[in-house]
C-alpha cells in the first residue's frame, strides 16, 4: 500500500479534474513547445495530479508505478517556476539512488527544456568531479545527484545548496533500499528548510512514509489508497525451469523471434558477467551492466542497447530505476527477486508511458516462495507457461554459476597450494642458509668463484708480468682491430671485479695470442 501522513491534505480542483490537457495546465508557452515536439499528447494520471499541486507551490507526496511519467510530473512545474527567477544560481536539487537514473533525468530535463535558457547538471560517482566542479562554480539551475558523490563535492568551499528552493526525492523507496537514509540526513543539513518537497516513489513502505513525514509539510497525497503494481499495459508468465536449464530456455526463447530485444535482470554481478559471455559465445549481441562496471562501460552498454546494436542487456537491480527506453518490449526476470519492489521496478522498465510490453519471469523450484511473495503483493496469480519443443529433462554441463560448496572447496584448495609453496619456499632458503654458514664466512659457493677468478686473474697478472718487456712487432691492422678489447680490460679501473674478469680473459688470450705473437717475432 502505498502509505502517507495520517492526515489526509485536500487537493484543489485541478488534481481532481481528470481531463486535463497540458496546455490546459498552464505551462509556460516554451515549455509546451517542446512537449509538443517530443509528442507528448496529454498528461499522464499523475502527471494531471501531481503538476497543478506543484504549480500552487504544495508539497507532493507521490506513490505511483515504474514508467508512469513521474519524471515529468517534477520536472515541469520545477521548470515552470525557475523561468520567472534569474540565473546563476542553483535553486532546484533532485536526488536519485543511481548514476543511470540521474542521467536520465538530465536527459529529460535537457529536451523539456529545449526552447529555454535553463540549465542543468548531473552529479555521480565513476566520473572526473571537475566539469562538476564546474557547475557548482557557475551556478546551473537544477542539480541531479546521487547523495554520496553530492556529499564529496560539499565537503569543498565552491559547493553550496543555500539557495535552493526546491527539493525532489526520485525513488525515494529505492535510496532507502540501498542505504542512503544516512546520507539523505547529511545533505538535508545543506538545503533551507524553507523549500518545496516533492517526494516520489514507486512503492511506499514504512520508513518512507516515516520520513516523509519528517521531511513534508501538509502535502498533497497523490495514489494514497493504491496497492503498488505493475503499469496495466505489462503481460505477466512464468516459466518454470530448472536453474541450470535457465540459459537454453532463455535462448529458445530468442530463437523464436518474437523478442527482437530484452532487457535481463539477474541476481548478481557475476552470473550477469557470465549469462553475457555466453550469449555472445552463440552470435548474440549482448552486454551487461552493473556496480562493478566503470561508468564509461555502463554508459557504452545502454547506449548501443537504445540504438539497437545489442539486442540483450543483462543488469543487476541497480539499473533497474536508472534505464528508461522508449517501447522496451521486453523484460526477463533471469532470477526471480528477492522483494516484490523489486520486481515492480523491475518490469516497469516495459509498457512505459502507457505503452504496451511483456515481462517474463524464470523460476527454479527453489524460487518460488519468492515467487508467491510477489504474487500476494500484486494481489493475482501469474499464469505458468510452458515452452513447447523445449526438452525440460535435458542434462547440460554448463552452468552458469558454480555451486557455492564446489566455490568454497576450490577457494580452499587454492589456499592450502599457496600455503604449500609458501612452506616449499621457505625450506629452500633455510637449506640455503644453512650450507652458507656450514662453509664459514667469506667461502660461499659466490664467493668462491669470485675468488677462484681473483686468483687467475693474479696468476694471470704474474705471468703477464715475468714476460720479457721486448716492444711487440707491428700487427697488421686487422688483428689490431680484433684484439683492441685487450687494453680496455687493463685500463679497467674497477679494483676487484674487474680484475677477476679481465684476469681470467687475459690469460684466455694469452693463450690465444701468445703463440701468434712468438710466429710473428720468428717471422
Amino acid at each position: 500500500m502505498c502509505l502517507g501522513p495520517t492526515r489526509p491534505s485536500k487537493i484543489s480542483s485541478h488534481v481532481q479534474d481528470v481531463s486535463l490537457s497540458f496546455s490546459s495546465l498552464q505551462l509556460h508557452p516554451s515549455l509546451q513547445k517542446g512537449l509538443k515536439e517530443l509528442g507528448f499528447p496529454r498528461p499522464t494520471p499523475i502527471q494531471e495530479k501531481a503538476i497543478p499541486a506543484a504549480l500552487e507551490g504544495r508539497d507532493v507526496l507521490a506513490c505511483a508505478m515504474t514508467g508512469s511519467g513521474k519524471t515529468a510530473a517534477f520536472l515541469l512545474p520545477i521548470l515552470h517556476q525557475l523561468l520567472e527567477k534569474p540565473r546563476g544560481t542553483t535553486r532546484a536539487l533532485v536526488l536519485a539512488p543511481t548514476r543511470e537514473l540521474a542521467a536520465q533525468v538530465l536527459e529529460s530535463l535537457e529536451s523539456f527544456a529545449i526552447h529555454t535558457p535553463i540549465t542543468g547538471a548531473a552529479i555521480f560517482g565513476g566520473v572526473g568531479m571537475g566539469p562538476q566542479e564546474k557547475a557548482f562554480r557557475t551556478g546551473v539551475d537544477v542539480l541531479i545527484a546521487t547523495p554520496g558523490r553530492l556529499l564529496d563535492h560539499l565537503k569543498a568551499p565552491y559547493a553550496s545548496l543555500a539557495n535552493v528552493e526546491y527539493l525532489v526525492f526520485d525513488e525515494a523507496d529505492r535510496m532507502l533500499d540501498m542505504g542512503f537514509l544516512p546520507d539523505i540526513r547529511r545533505v538535508l543539513k545543506h538545503v533551507p528548510a524553507k523549500r518545496q518537497t516533492l517526494f516520489f516513489s514507486a512503492t511506499m513502505p514504512g520508513p518512507i512514509g516515516q520520513l516523509a513525514k519528517e521531511l513534508l509539510r501538509d502535502p498533497v497525497n497523490i495514489d494514497l489508497e493504491r496497492r503498488s503494481a505493475p503499469a496495466v499495459g505489462i503481460t505477466q508468465a512464468v516459466y518454470p525451469v530448472a536453474q541450470e536449464l535457465k540459459t537454453q530456455l532463455f535462448m529458445s526463447l530468442l530463437e523464436r523471434g518474437d523478442m527482437k530485444e530484452a532487457l535481463v535482470f539477474t541476481r548478481t554481478k557475476h552470473r550477469a558477467n557470465r549469462l553475457a559471455e555466453q550469449l555472445v559465445k552463440r552470435g548474440i549481441s549482448a552486454e551487461r551492466i552493473h556496480g562493478n562496471r566503470s561508468q564509461t562501460a555502463r554508459t557504452a552498454a545502454l547506449a548501443g542497447f537504445k540504438n539497437g546494436t545489442i539486442r540483450v542487456l543483462v543488469a543487476t537491480d541497480i539499473a533497474a530505476r536508472g534505464i528508461d527506453i522508449e517501447a522496451l518490449g521486453h523484460v526477463v526476470n533471469f532470477d526471480v527477486p528477492t522483494a516484490p519492489e523489486d520486481y515492480i521496478h523491475r518490469v516497469g522498465r516495459t509498457a512505459r508511458a502507457e505503452l504496451t510490453g511483456e515481462a517474463y519471469t524464470l523460476v527454479a523450484p527453489d524460487e518460488e516462495g519468492e515467487l508467491r511473495d510477489i504474487e500476494k503483493a500484486i494481489g493475482k496469480r501469474l499464469p505458468r507457461v510452458l515452452l513447447p519443443d523445449f526438452d525440460y529433462t535435458a542434462k547440460t554441463g554448463e552452468q552458469l554459476e558454480v555451486p557455492l560448496k564446489d566455490r568454497i572447496a576450490e577457494i580452499r584448495k587454492r589456499k592450502a597450494e599457496e600455503r604449500a609453496r609458501a612452506a616449499e619456499k621457505l625450506a629452500r632458503k633455510a637449506a640455503r642458509e644453512t650450507e652458507e654458514a656450514s662453509r664459514g664466512p667469506g667461502r660461499s659457493s659466490r664467493g668462491g668463484g669470485r675468488s677462484g677468478g681473483s686468483s687467475r686473474s693474479a696468476s694471470g697478472s704474474a705471468s703477464s708480468s715475468a714476460a720479457p718487456s721486448r716492444p711487440a712487432a707491428p700487427r697488421p691492422p686487422a688483428q689490431r682491430s680484433t684484439s683492441s678489447a685487450a687494453p680496455a680490460r687493463e685500463a679497467s679501473p674497477y679494483a676487484d671485479g674487474g680484475e677477476s674478469r679481465g684476469g681470467s680473459e687475459t690469460r684466455s688470450g694469452e693463450s690465444r695470442g701468445g703463440g701468434n705473437g712468438r710466429r710473428r717475432r720468428r717471422r
